[in-house]
């Protein structure tokens, strides 16, 4: 035994063949330090775990390779003071780490010295979100930052519709921060904080209760509890004293409030009962639940999910400090440059050391990749652990259950982050929850605030249309915008307090735009009555779901086609008349020039051959034609002709029919596009959206649009027209005008509705009123009680000119061009044919009288003279004449 412990000497003394020699022995000691709470309660679960890590770490000879771990602990004994001076002792005793402080606020006094002395702080209390790695470069967070915290949450808001919140808080670092965090998360769902309930960092009870006394009042009903382990509680019991753990409400509990359920023993307090609350999500092992075991035959606290992070700390230390060792990093200390300027006082702060590896060591713990009682322990890019996960637990009864899971990357799930990643399924959000006032119905999260105020509704005074909506001489509102709000308030499952207030002096139109401008300002609730939704306006206030479709048209003075003499002239122009009557004479002369040589109708003395003429083309109009055609190319012209009549007739016959059927009125305003193209005024509703949509959209110059306050206004600048100072038409939305020309026949809506909009009430942004008064509309819609309202204001007894039509547009040429152009060519075409024939013929037939016109080119009239006269000549003529010149040349 003598010789074995001396050959042991020698070869831990002697260094190894080919080894370098410059490396630093493995030290002996490595020394951590541990800052906090003794009887806190995290001080009493993470003394244990870092006690047992550390004994598990010197028990495990292949982790430092024979170098003990040895951690000394501070109690700050709940002084802010201690917690910042205590690790200040461990920077001078050679210490390579500390682990602590618990709060964010000496975290961060600490960290700042922590930095020129190059030790680093490692905190898994410490979860302010704004302590980032390029501020503190040598604070590392060995738990999950609180910004996944409040992302969580913001996603179980998301989950359940809520849009707002009220957050209660210390006003300190890290409550101010991590509430910050939290509205972030929420703004990117679309929701946001209401109200920030900020507490002093050490509340007294009176404190607590005039804070929650103005939350009680607020229409909020989703609190969210970001508190401290002391004084978090205290809320929930004033809270259950004030009756605001009922039915209706929903409290959401950061992860404190699970470090209390799990450190302390069931049963659970009654006034935290329906209380969802999020826990650090630890994944379930072997090793973790061995620890479990053995943890529960070592003390009677509760083990915290900040024990398991405690017990991990050690041990990623422990493989950072040998990873360190191995490559060649010393654990020397040596006095900072600006030591001796702080010499001097009883401070003794010259006796501060700097870590010569620090710098070193730090890539060592930063690098780590292990697996432990909270999963893998790795850090991200930006030094947040890897894969972070909450459980969402619910507290029913005597103890809780976990109705869900919330990961970074896979988001809220009932299955937990490790088995949803291998199944890649979605599915459920969450169990179902047991809220406060033991029910298990989703709450609507917000109530109408108890301040004994209602609900100001702004509704436009108007001077014009008092069915829409009216204030009446003793201030009573009605008309049918009110009667559907009202309608719609009835069907919500709440009473909604409110009162309508008039905006305008009832002889100038206020305007709608303005009147959602207030509703942004604050100075309405709400605004109801007939505000077109438009982007302008929903850029300011959300809407409801619209009421009533109702696009822009235009209305001008219409008068009555009746029946008269010369009614049947209207199917067509006059342009389309002389075009067709000249189509007849030509076709008819066009058929004339190729039956004339072989068809005996069209033969006879000049004046019968002009009424035969006549008589054909105006008797094709009615297929009543007693001439043959006998030539090929007549029958094809004459063909294509019947055609052409035959579609003319038709549209003719139909277009009369109408004409004499149906009313109609004529306007020289055929719709916007005629208002577009011309110089002429015109009017408008005063105080609408018409003015801007003309300017803006349409370019129509400011000067042309006049503004009108009432119908007898209306009917008064429609009557006078643009030559007595009135207008040539009127813009306005489609509802007012079938009012206004219920009883005014000699006006009409010209043209088509030119946009598309509705009307709806108008709400402050995020507002959930918005929402359910939607949802009421639409069952007025369903059950039919929204056409009745409608009908009892807004239908009127029509004149009987309402179901006239505005003149149908004549027929012209431009409809039947094509038609035209094609029996044109074909006329054309035979012409050329036939008279390419003609001259065949004439040189066949007349060979002399060809030669002598060729030799006389000086009298070119005697050819054309005499072609023509071949021309005109009866075919059979022509042949005997050729068949007696031949048999005299024989002779």
């Amino acid at each position: 035994m003598k010789w074995l412990l001396l050959l042991l000497l020698l070869f831990h003394a002697v260094p190894l063949q080919g080894q370098s020699t410059n490396v630093s022995p493995r030290p002996q000691v490595v020394n951590i330090g541990s800052v906090f709470t003794f009887k806190s309660l995290i001080g009493k679960v993470i003394k244990v775990a870092m006690q047992a890590a550390v004994d598990d770490v010197n028990a495990n000879p292949t982790v430092l390779n024979n170098t003990r771990l040895n951690i000394i602990m501070h109690d700050t004994k709940f002084n802010g003071f201690m917690s910042i001076m205590e690790p200040l002792r461990f920077m001078e005793n050679k210490t390579v780490a500390i682990i602590g402080p618990q709060r964010p606020t000496s975290a961060r006094v600490v960290s700042h010295v922590a930095t020129e002395l190059k030790i680093p702080i490692l905190s898994f209390t410490a979860t302010d979100p704004t302590m980032s790695p390029r501020q503190f470069p040598f604070f590392i967070r060995t738990s999950q930052n609180d910004i996944f915290q409040m992302a969580a949450i913001a996603d179980i808001v998301h989950h359940y519709g809520w849009r707002e919140v009220i957050a209660i808080y210390g006003d300190d670092d890290y409550g101010q921060n991590g509430v910050a965090a939290l509205g972030d998360k929420l703004a990117e769902k679309r929701c946001r904080i209401s109200y920030k309930a900020a507490l002093p960092p050490e509340p007294t009870r009176e404190n607590i209760t005039n804070l929650l006394i103005k939350v009680a009042l607020s229409e909020s009903r989703i609190i969210v509890v970001h508190a401290y382990f002391i004084w978090g509680l205290e809320v929930f019991n004033v809270a259950q004293h004030l009756g605001m753990m009922s039915s209706g409400y929903v409290w959401i509990a950061t992860n404190w409030l699970s470090t209390i359920i799990d450190t302390n023993s069931p049963p659970l307090p009654n006034n935290i009962q329906g209380v969802i609350a999020l826990r650090l999500h630890t994944p379930d092992s072997v090793m973790k639940k061995s620890f479990v075991q053995r943890w529960r035959n070592v003390t009677n606290v509760g083990l915290s999910t900040y024990g398991l992070y405690a017990y991990d700390t050690v041990w990623l230390l422990a493989h950072a400090i040998d990873d360190h060792l191995q490559r060649g990093g010393n654990v020397s200390f040596s006095k900072s440059p600006i030591i001796p300027e702080l010499r001097g006082g009883n401070l003794h702060l010259d006796a501060l050391k700097v870590f010569d590896g620090g710098n070193t060591f730090l890539e060592s713990i930063l690098k780590v990749d292990r697996v432990g009682l909270t999963g893998r322990m790795k850090f991200t890019k930006d030094r947040n652990l890897v894969n972070p996960a909450f459980d969402v637990i619910n507290v029913i009864g005597t103890g809780h259950r976990t109705i869900g899971y919330w990961s970074d990357h896979l988001g809220l799930s009932v299955m937990p982050p490790e088995e949803l990643e291998k199944t890649s399924s979605s599915g459920q959000k969450l169990h179902s929850v047991v809220w406060p006032g033991q029910t298990t119905q989703n709450p609507r999260g917000w109530v109408f605030s108890n301040n004994g105020r209602h609900l100001r509704i702004g509704v436009p005074n108007r001077y014009r249309f008092e069915e829409v909506v009216s204030v009446q001489s003793n201030g009573v509102i009605t008309g049918f915008c009110v009667d559907v709000f009202v309608a719609a308030l009835s069907l919500l499952p709440y009473a909604v307090p409110y009162e309508l207030v008039a905006l305008g002096n009832g002889h100038d139109n206020p305007s709608n735009t303005e009147l959602v401008r207030l509703i942004t300002a604050g100075v309405f609730d709400a605004g109801v009555g007939d505000i077109t939704i438009i982007t302008e306006r929903t850029k300011m206030a959300d809407f409801t779901q619209p009421y009533v479709e109702s696009g822009l048209v235009v209305v001008a003075p219409v008068k009555k086609l009746g029946s008269s003499a010369m009614a049947f002239l209207r199917p067509f122009t006059p342009q389309m008349w002389l075009i067709a009557a000249s189509s007849f004479l030509i076709v008819g002369a066009v058929i004339w020039c190729l039956e004339h040589k072989h068809n005996d109708d069209f033969r006879g003395p000049p004046r019968r051959q002009v009424i035969t003429t006549f008589w054909f083309s105006f008797s094709t109009l009615f297929f009543s034609h007693r001439e043959t055609t006998v030539s090929n190319l007549g029958r094809i012209v004459l063909l294509l002709w019947l055609f052409v009549v035959l579609i003319i007739n038709s549209s003719y016959t139909a277009s009369l029919t109408s004409i004499l059927t149906v009313h109609q009125l004529s306007s020289p305003i055929k719709g916007i596009e005629t208002l577009e193209t011309n110089n002429d005024p015109i009017g408008y509703p005063q105080g609408s959206f018409v003015r801007d949509y003309l300017v803006n959209e349409l370019r129509i110059h400011e000067s042309r649009l006049v503004p009108l306050r009432s119908p007898e206004e209306y009917e008064k600048a429609l009557r006078d027209g643009p030559g007595k100072g009135g207008v040539a038409a009127i813009v306005d939305e489609r509802a007012y005008i079938e009012l206004f020309l219920s009883n005014r026949c000699e006006f009409g809506i010209v043209g088509q509705e030119f946009t598309k909009n509705g009307w709806g009430f108008a709400f402050p942004r995020n507002s959930p009123l918005a929402v359910d008064v939607s949802t009421a509309i639409l069952q007025l819609s369903e059950n039919g009680d929204l056409q009745r309202i409608r009908d009892k204001w807004l239908l009127r007894k029509a004149c009987s000119l309402q179901g006239a039509e505005i003149e149908v547009d004549r027929l012209e040429l431009k409809s039947f061009w094509g038609l035209f152009v094609v029996c044109g060519l074909a006329c054309v075409v035979a012409l050329a044919v036939y008279i390419v024939l003609m001259i065949r013929k004439f040189g066949r037939h007349c060979p002399v009288e060809a030669e002598g016109s060729i030799r006389r080119r000086s009298s070119p009239s005697a050819s054309i003279h005499s072609f023509l006269s071949f021309v005109k000549e009866k075919e059979e003529d022509v042949k005997a004449r050729s068949s007696r010149e031949r048999q005299l040349e024989d002779i």
